[in-house]
Parts: C-alpha cells; sequence; structure tokens
C-alpha cells in the first residue's frame, strides 16, 4: 500500500512540475514563440529566457503598453527575426540580400531592407510616438537610414526616420517631420541603442538611455505607407540602403525621458544575456 501512495504521489508531483514549468513564462513572450514556431522558425533556450524576462521588464517599467512593434531579431532566421514581439500583427517581410546570425540582422547595404508591414498613417499619432533600433557596428556609409518612410520618393513629403548616423557624423529623426529638424551633429560611432521621441512639438534624439539632441517642429501628415528597416520607403521605392548591423527594433507610442532610461537598461541586460552587447 505504501508503494502504491508513493507511486502516485511521485506522479502527481511530475505532473505538477510539468505543469508549472509549461506555464511560468510569460504569456506574451510565449504567444511570439509560439508565432516564430508556426513561422518555422527555432529559438534556443537562452534566446526564450532573454526576451521572457526582455517582456517581464518592459511591463514593470511600463513600457510594454506603449509598444506597437518590437523586432527582437533572434532565431537568425528571416522566419525569426520578422516576428512581432508585441502582438502578431506588422509581422516583417525580408527581401533578398540580408545575413542572419545570432548577433543579430545585417543588411547587404544596396538592395537589403524589412518591409515592417506597419503603417503609420494608420498606426500612429504624429505628435506621439517614437522609433528605435540597436546598431552593432560603425558604418560610415554616406546616407543609411534606419527606420523611415515618406510620400514621395524624395523622402521630402510626410518624413518619418530614424538615422543612427548619416553622412558621416550626423544623426537625425523626426515623426511626420518637414524640415529634419533633430539632428546631433559629432556623431562618429552609430554602434548603441538610439531612440527617437516625439511629445507634441518637442522631439528628442536618446543614445544609450541618454539625450543627444532636442528640437521643435512642426508636423505634416504621416505618410500613408509602411516604414521600412535598412533603408527608407519613398511611396514604394526603397532608397538609401544601410549596412548596419540590427539587434532590436521599435515603433511605438512616446516615451517620457525616464522612460527610455528604463527602456534602455532593459533592452541592454537582453543583449548582454545574449552576448551581444555594444
Amino acid at each position: 500500500m505504501g508503494r502504491f501512495d508513493f507511486k502516485t504521489r511521485t506522479g502527481q508531483i511530475s505532473a505538477i512540475i510539468e505543469t508549472q514549468g509549461a506555464t511560468s513564462g510569460d504569456t506574451d513572450a510565449q504567444a511570439f514563440f509560439s508565432r516564430v514556431t508556426a513561422a518555422g522558425g527555432t529559438l534556443s533556450q537562452t534566446e526564450q529566457d532573454a526576451v521572457t524576462t526582455l517582456v517581464v521588464s518592459l511591463k514593470s517599467a511600463g513600457i510594454w503598453t506603449l509598444m506597437k512593434a518590437i523586432y527582437p531579431m533572434v532565431g537568425a532566421s528571416a522566419a525569426a527575426c520578422a516576428q512581432n514581439l508585441k502582438s502578431s500583427s506588422f509581422t516583417g517581410t525580408f527581401t533578398s540580400g540580408w545575413t542572419f546570425a545570432s548577433a543579430g540582422v545585417t543588411p547587404n547595404g544596396t538592395s537589403a531592407y524589412m518591409d515592417t508591414g506597419f503603417n503609420t498613417n494608420n498606426n500612429l499619432v504624429k505628435t506621439s510616438a517614437h522609433l528605435s533600433v540597436y546598431v552593432r557596428n560603425n558604418s560610415s556609409a554616406g546616407s543609411p537610414y534606419d527606420l523611415a518612410n515618406a510620400s514621395n520618393s524624395g523622402l521630402t513629403t510626410d518624413s518619418t526616420y530614424l538615422i543612427s548616423r548619416y553622412s558621416g557624423n550626423f544623426s537625425y529623426f523626426g515623426i511626420a517631420d518637414p524640415s529634419y529638424g533633430t539632428a546631433i551633429n559629432g556623431t562618429s560611432d552609430s554602434r548603441g541603442f538610439w531612440c527617437g521621441t516625439r511629445i507634441t512639438n518637442a522631439q528628442v534624439i536618446y543614445k544609450n538611455g541618454t539625450s543627444v539632441a532636442t528640437g521643435t517642429a512642426g508636423s505634416t501628415n504621416l505618410a500613408n505607407n509602411n516604414l521600412y528597416l535598412g533603408a527608407a520607403n519613398g511611396n514604394g521605392t526603397a532608397t538609401l540602403f544601410s549596412d548596419k548591423q540590427y539587434a532590436f527594433a521599435t515603433i511605438g507610442d512616446e516615451l517620457s525621458a525616464g522612460q527610455v532610461s528604463n527602456f534602455y537598461t532593459s533592452v541592454q541586460t537582453f543583449q548582454t544575456s545574449l552576448s551581444r552587447q555594444v
């Protein structure tokens, strides 16, 4: 009788352990893992743990709800890296010409980009928004755009953009910006976590959680097309291609200075857990 009880309890304990292991992760992180698998991608346990910790951290900081698209660039494949961590919306589409690795994704600098599927006109408020990218290499290429779109091929109408390093030593950010109103001169290194946020008419560029440029700008319209990663979308024409390696990117609502600081801490912890921090 004692032996029967022992076996029964052992089975019950095993079942409890298995159930707890299956449900202990964050539900949003688990949904992301399912999307990656359904798309044909795979994630290592280290990557899954890093993503779960990131989600929990962003929620704790009150940042998660402000995100519309989060691309953590894990899984070393187009199928995995195209997935939006925040939701099943805005799955990216990579063109040919990308290299996928555990450190991130790298376009060829001449023709490659990722269409985020994120239409700025339909999904952003032009006076309350942010863009971010985590860049792992120092590129001095002439005019590479990180995240951008506009209503014309010349990128002068209804422009939204984040550029970590442009034409030598400049960085730019704008949301529905008619004038390239926020810029920093003296950017000699594109590596790091770049975040641009617009609150009403104030635009701020942050690098690694610290403000590096501020400006004010009027606003035009948001372009009725999708943001591209690794290039600019000039109303359906990809241009000004990047050769930077991306390990993270987001699109979402405005962020305060304190939120950007916490955001950087969460993202840098995420990158460090994957041994790809800069």
